[in-house]
């Protein structure tokens, strides 16, 4: 991946890397949006970046670029991946289109919360619903810091009731209280297996949320996340053969091993952006 950094900015100089769209619209994160010249910003932790398109580069302007270069990953060669991804012959549609998707290195404890508050919900929801959480962080240039489980589990049940978080309110306010006797850099090495475990242990947390949570908040790239669209993917370009999403889950991640977790961004970006070129033609009910 070609970049250079420039005081406050980062240059990235390979578009075929990189994509605002693709990466943010990929259903990783949730705290970004665009300001009013358009461009792209995204918000993690107490860190804000915006980025700027110009024909030949992205120019991404933050408080701490450092800190923006591990968390888009820039350090790796995506090229590679793709190239290794493209055996299998299905992908290449897949990448093709989204050929600008990274896997952030995102916060993991904001993934947490982020995640128990995706269950059954749309992305517009969920972005009011964390926005309203992080009324309570740290106040920063314009915006407030995600906060911490520290600041959370102080905040009462009717902090979490008036979030329009639903019945999650109250998976919220006990992960809240769980995370908070914790340093979650104490668990960030522990075997994705037990690391699964403790995820399911954490209230309001399931299989596909604990998967989602590896993946996008710990990097572990062999976890292949299964939700209604994967499960479209599966049947519309894989198999016929029913089986359940666990079953599915096993299915793509014996297929695709270590890189699973960066097929399931590709096969997700674009089944849900082409909805009715793929509409599911097995007859089962989404």
């Amino acid at each position: 991946m070609i970049y250079k950094l420039d005081k406050n900015k980062i240059l990235v100089l390979d578009k075929t890397q990189f994509n605002p769209e693709h990466i943010l619209e990929c259903g990783q994160v949730f705290r970004y949006g665009k300001d009013e010249n358009n461009n792209y910003f995204v918000i993690s932790k107490n860190h804000k970046a915006t980025i700027v398109e110009y024909p030949d580069y992205y120019e991404i302007n933050s408080d701490d670029p450092n800190y923006f270069v591990n968390y888009f990953d820039l350090n790796t060669d995506y090229n590679k991946i793709k190239q290794h991804l493209k055996q299998n012959k299905t992908m290449s549609p897949m990448i093709d289109f989204g050929y600008g998707i990274r896997i952030l290195k995102a916060d993991p404890e904001e993934i947490i919360y982020a995640f128990i508050i995706s269950q059954n919900n749309n992305i517009k929801r969920i972005q009011k619903i964390i926005d309203k959480m992080c009324s309570v962080g740290e106040k920063c240039n314009g915006y407030n810091a995600f906060p911490t489980s520290k600041i959370l589990c102080n905040e009462p049940e009717e902090f979490f009731a008036n979030l329009g978080a639903g019945y999650r309110d109250k998976f919220l306010k006990q992960t809240a209280e769980t995370l908070s006797k914790i340093n979650i850099d104490d668990i960030k090495n522990l075997s994705t297996d037990k690391l699964y475990d403790y995820l399911l242990s954490l209230k309001g947390i399931g299989p596909k949320v604990a998967s989602c949570i590896l993946l996008f908040g710990f990097g572990r790239t062999n976890k292949f996340p299964v939700d209604t669209w994967i499960e479209q993917v599966y049947y519309n370009h894989f198999s016929k053969e029913k089986r359940t999403r666990p079953e599915i889950q096993k299915y793509l991640e014996d297929e695709f091993k270590d890189y699973s977790g960066l097929a399931q961004q590709y096969l997700f970006y674009y089944e849900r952006s082409n909805p009715t070129k793929n509409k599911r033609t097995d007859g089962i009910s989404l």
